[in-house]
């Protein structure tokens, strides 16, 4: 790259940088450089447009319903949504409780065999007959397990539905909020903002010369 060309776009970027106040500092702990704001911006406003949609996916991240929707700004809805996510949760648990302890079915003992009776190791098998030789009949065995009541299956499954739902719509509609009320505050007060920028440059062997016309109507 030729240096003059080299020199002139750095010159730009300094320049516009520093009319615009953008702050390059990485630094995490430095101080927030403040900006014009304009007198017709409410502070609901100003927090909308500073909503980043970087911490919305963090606020996304939290086990918690509603959450999203907090860092929206909508408080209301939130705390809504919380609380549909805790009659889901509830449902869940009390589905769980109906079930009960598993059980195993009840022993036949012509039908059933037990192996390692009463140890933690115990399995059960239903013997199904497969062939008859004489007076001798041959079984396969099929294994069974404990079992719940199955009483409180539906109210487990619509529980999870109801959490999950509400999970899923709080992440989406969250995050939709954040940017949406972003891209309105933006906008709003963008069009009251009237600039052109027009820098221009001459370069020759003995003569350089940059200049910069920048207008702006607020």
């Amino acid at each position: 790259m030729n240096n003059k060309v080299l020199i002139f776009f750095i010159t730009h970027l300094i320049t516009f940088n520093n009319l615009f106040g953008q702050n390059l500092n990485p630094d995490p702990l430095s101080e927030t450089p403040l900006y014009p704001i304009p007198t017709e911006m409410t502070y609901e406003e100003y927090g909308d447009m500073n909503r980043r949609l970087s911490q919305a996916f963090l606020w996304s991240a939290v086990p918690i319903p509603g959450s999203t929707h907090y860092y929206a700004g909508e408080k209301k809805v939130a705390k809504r949504l919380f609380y549909i996510g805790l009659g889901g949760f509830a449902l869940f648990i009390g589905g769980a409780i109906a079930n009960g302890d598993a059980s195993w079915p009840d022993y036949d003992e012509n039908n059933h065999i037990i192996h390692n009776v009463g140890t933690d190791d115990e399995r059960r098998f239903k013997k199904i007959p497969i062939s008859m030789q004489g007076d001798i009949i041959n079984y396969d065995l099929l294994e069974i397990y404990k079992e719940g009541s199955g009483d409180g299956s539906l109210l487990m499954a619509l529980g999870a539905i109801v959490l999950l739902g509400d999970f899923i719509y709080d992440r989406l509609k969250g995050i939709h909020l954040v940017e949406e009320k972003r891209n309105q505050v933006r906008y709003k007060y963008g069009q009251l903002i009237e600039i052109s920028y027009k820098p221009t440059s001459y370069y020759s062997n003995r003569n350089n010369q940059i200049s910069m016309k920048l207008n702006f109507d607020l």
